[in-house]
């Protein structure tokens, strides 16, 4: 369902735009649905890097559709799942999207952030920056992980979604996780404006851009809200 954020769900967002003020962001991602847009356009007006950027509209990252569990509560969804005997987090409604097919959505955004922000931060023939090196312990700061980073982009997405993608990075990229994650935190539903983190480097081959290494700073970080 389109809807729009909540009284609720607006402060929550205000306080994920404060929380990042200070991040530098050089590029912006966001879902074509409403409370995505009110989310990213709270982060952006707090945020003194964004002034100017553009605001990337993807479709590939709105949220799951539920089929008949659309505009439904969650324990209805957790009778219909614990009847087909699935776990309700990965069980798919009926007429709903699969896991498989916001896993495809996943991958489609990928080649779109890939291409974007090679075409806006990388010149012809430019060789492929290393990963940089771990910076130790976090500080638990807004900006860990951000250090020697060249691009870094702001990507608002949903719940159900990210949680798929965290899951893809992790089993089919073979994306570490840092000391003190395991898959506990990968599979767990990403709560309202939580924030994570990933770096990744991408090398350009005969016009194709693709991923040659990616390392999780954070998953579902919340301590703004």
């Amino acid at each position: 369902m389109n809807s729009s954020l909540s009284d609720i769900g607006m402060q929550q967002a205000e306080a994920a735009g404060k929380y990042l003020r200070d991040v530098k962001f050089t590029n912006v991602f966001v879902s074509d649905m409403a409370r995505a847009r009110q989310t990213c356009e709270a982060i952006v007006k707090h945020n003194s890097s964004c002034s100017g950027l553009e605001i990337v509209t993807d479709p590939s990252l709105k949220e799951r559709c539920f089929g008949s569990a659309e505009g439904g509560l969650v324990v209805d969804m957790k009778n219909m799942a614990a009847a087909a005997g699935q776990s309700w987090l990965d069980f798919t409604p009926p007429g709903g999207e699969t896991i498989e097919q916001m896993k495809t959505r996943v991958e489609t955004f990928l080649g779109h952030l890939f291409q974007r922000m090679v075409a806006d931060h990388c010149r012809p023939g430019q060789k492929v920056t290393k990963m940089p090196e771990t910076e130790g312990a976090l500080a638990g700061k807004p900006d860990d992980g951000t250090r020697d980073i060249p691009a870094h982009a702001l990507v608002v997405s949903h719940g159900a979604l990210i949680r798929v993608a965290m899951r893809y990075f992790v089993d089919e990229l073979k994306c570490p996780l840092p000391q003190g994650l395991d898959m506990s935190h990968v599979i767990a539903l990403c709560p309202n404006t939580g924030i994570c983190r990933f770096i990744m480097s991408v090398e350009e081959v005969d016009a194709s851009v693709t991923l040659s290494a990616i390392r999780c700073v954070f998953i579902n970080r919340c301590e703004h809200i």
